[in-house]
């Protein structure tokens, strides 16, 4: 790619991977295939939006005019088709192009090309409804679990033995930031922990 200027940009990979996945290796060994990546951005949350993704918003402010920005799939990029829409239109606007290796599209900066938007569209909709069909089947899982006696909930991320500790500590003069830290958990957490107590 030649950017306004006359040089030629950077193919730069982004990669994202739910707390699930935890293994980016299948997206790095897509994208390499694809060509030399000259660098990485890589998220390992499933943030909802742009801002909940700090790799993003990196690699977002990295990019320069006449780069290209590499993504294994649509549905890595974005989590709803308004944030997908913002981001490519975002972009393109800077003059990055922004390729998807599966769906095979590529969108760049003046370059309109009806099917492209066309397709966009389309598979940025058909992720959004299968996200929504599996948060429904989760919900209906649950809900029947619940009903059978069998759904606990989320196991709790302090034991009330570990509660009781950091209890008679905080009593005794510890910090509840520092008490937080040692048990791994956030200063919420032990807010919580200690008001339902």
């Amino acid at each position: 790619m030649v950017n306004d200027s006359g040089s030629h940009g950077q193919r730069v990979g982004y990669i994202r991977v739910s707390t699930v996945e935890q293994n980016n290796q299948r997206q790095k060994e897509l994208l390499n295939a694809s060509g030399r990546i000259d660098r990485f951005f890589e998220d390992r949350i499933s943030g909802r939006t742009k801002t909940a993704r700090p790799g993003l918003v990196e690699c977002m402010a990295y990019v320069r005019d006449g780069d290209e920005l590499v993504v294994s799939s649509i549905d890595r990029l974005a989590r709803s088709l308004t944030d997908l829409r913002g981001i490519v239109d975002e972009l393109t606007g800077k003059g990055v192009t922004v390729t998807f290796l599966h769906e095979n599209l590529a969108f760049a900066k003046d370059t309109s090309d009806p099917r492209a938007d066309l397709m966009l569209g389309i598979l940025g909709s058909f992720a959004e409804f299968e996200r929504a069909i599996i948060r429904e089947r989760q919900a209906e899982g649950i809900a029947l679990a619940k009903k059978a006696g069998k759904y606990k909930g989320r196991k709790p991320a302090l034991s009330p033995q570990q509660v009781a500790e950091i209890k008679r500590r905080i009593l005794a003069g510890e910090s509840k930031a520092a008490l937080a830290r040692e048990f791994g958990v956030t200063r919420p957490t032990v807010y919580r922990a200690l008001k339902n107590t």
